[in-house]
């Protein structure tokens, strides 16, 4: 495995166990060159999730993609990578269909947030919603409040 921080091309494993209840394993590795730490995540992939974009392309759901887009919506607030981790991870098993619109998964990871913590569900929908006025934001903030 390529380490992420040096890119040598050599780790060795230290500790290995489940994760996402037995659907994948967690493999902590130690570079051999830097010395460094990090975790890789092995599951098994039977048939990919095609994302259907909004102009109509399909390509192959990301786990990471959406993870990275979690992250950026709740920067800085009290919400744990490894919740994240568990729905960007757990998402496909969730949808339990082999395609699905990306309008979908933004939905889907909104409703996630929204319970978990408001500002990150804002910040988040202003990007999926793609929010062009501040009115539209208010109206946003409106909604969570009454809804």
């Amino acid at each position: 495995m390529k380490c992420p921080y040096c890119s040598a091309p050599d780790s060795k494993v230290v500790n290995s166990r489940p994760s996402d209840e037995g659907g994948a394993i967690r493999r902590r590795r130690e570079c051999l060159s830097c010395g460094r730490r990090f975790t890789t995540y092995e599951r098994a992939q039977l048939e990919p999730l095609m994302v259907v974009k909004r102009d109509g392309r399909r390509e192959a759901f990301n786990p990471d993609k959406l993870l990275r887009g979690l992250t950026l919506a709740t920067e800085k607030r009290p919400v744990t990578p490894e919740t994240l981790r568990a729905f960007a991870y757990g998402f496909e098993d969730e949808v339990g269909q082999t395609e699905v619109s990306s309008e979908e998964i933004g939905r889907k990871a909104m409703n996630f947030l929204r319970p978990i913590d408001e500002v990150a569900y804002i910040r988040f929908a202003s990007v999926y919603r793609d929010f062009d006025t501040l009115e539209r934001f208010i109206e946003e903030i409106r909604g969570l409040k009454d809804g």
